[in-house]
């Protein structure tokens, strides 16, 4: 058995046998041209394309590149991409089969290839039989991707619009409240600002007593204003500053209410597209070179190993 592999045997049996090398050579090399050929395996053209991620915010520990992968490579975005181009018809999948859409997927990752690259863009790629379907692919995927980074935005920035209406709309109940209040005691008891009339009332009673005016009829009012004030000024003072309070909360949830709204409905581009994709002229798949170097060396080194045993067992 040391013998079987021994080179000499080996280079012996290749020159003695070269005739029939040549031979299977040429039979391999025609049927591997043969069944490469476009009657046998459909050919498939390959369009590319390379994108930035911009204007995307922080979610998580993952760089912008990853989360562009992360939303380009969902499920979401495969599924919309079947509808979109009728896919289930390029790959001949039943759509009321039971396993439809792990069939698809199955065959779609096939042929849709994602990754990051060292400079940090996405490269995506599509194979399809039809070079203008591989580049409208290429086209759709990032306007998919635009729209569902579009959505999931907008999404969260209303669920903040929605607060923050919530929140305004109590308060100004809670302003709308004082402010009843405030109107019943300037009514009621003349109280029209606390800290300006308490100087200016309590100066006019002094000024009243000084002047021995008791019990005249302008200090019976004085001194009913001065009593109110007593009574309820403090109250009403709480109340004014309140009021304030909520008038600046409010201004500044409205403020926050109109950013959110805004950030809602913008319609902006998440994707910076470095390389645009092209109507591929080339046929990508399969490589037919490839499928007839490897043919020819596999049938070789198989005629080889049976000229081998047949020597060998001639020896014996």
């Amino acid at each position: 058995m040391n013998d079987f592999f021994d080179n000499r045997r080996i280079l012996d049996i290749i020159w003695n046998r070269k005739i029939h090398f040549v031979i299977i050579g040429t039979i391999a090399i025609a049927l591997a041209a043969v069944f490469s050929s476009p009657f046998f395996i459909t050919p498939k053209f390959m369009a590319s394309a390379r994108i930035y991620p911009v204007n995307l915010g922080s979610t998580s520990e993952e760089s912008h590149t990853e989360q562009m992968l992360e939303i380009i490579s969902s499920a979401d975005l495969k599924f919309k991409m079947f509808d979109t181009f009728n896919l289930h018809e390029v790959y001949r999948i039943d759509k009321d089969d039971p396993l439809y859409r792990t069939y698809m997927l199955g065959i779609y990752n096939e042929h849709f290839s994602v990754r990051k690259t060292e400079f940090e863009t996405v490269e995506l790629s599509f194979l399809d039989p039809d070079p203008l379907r591989a580049k409208l692919m290429c086209d759709s995927i990032i306007s998919f991707y635009n729209q569902k980074v579009r959505e999931m935005h907008s999404a969260k920035s209303m669920e903040m619009v929605k607060i923050l209406e919530d929140n305004m709309r109590l308060r100004k109940r809670e302003r709308d409240s004082i402010m009843g209040l405030l109107a019943e005691q300037r009514r009621q008891y003349q109280i029209l600002d606390y800290k300006q009339q308490v100087p200016e009332v309590t100066r006019g009673y002094v000024r009243a007593l000084a002047d021995g005016r008791e019990n005249s009829s302008g200090m019976r009012e004085i001194r009913q204003l001065y009593d109110n004030m007593i009574e309820k000024g403090a109250e009403s003072q709480i109340l004014e500053n309140k009021f304030v309070k909520l008038v600046r909360t409010i201004d500044s949830l409205k403020f926050l209410y109109d950013v959110n709204l805004s950030e809602a409905n913008k319609v902006i581009s998440y994707a910076h597209i470095v390389e645009h994709p092209q109507v591929p002229d080339k046929k990508a798949y399969p490589v037919r070179w490839l499928i007839v170097a490897f043919s020819l060396i596999s049938s070789l080194f198989a005629g080889l190993l049976v000229f081998m045993v047949v020597d060998y067992k001639k020896q014996d």
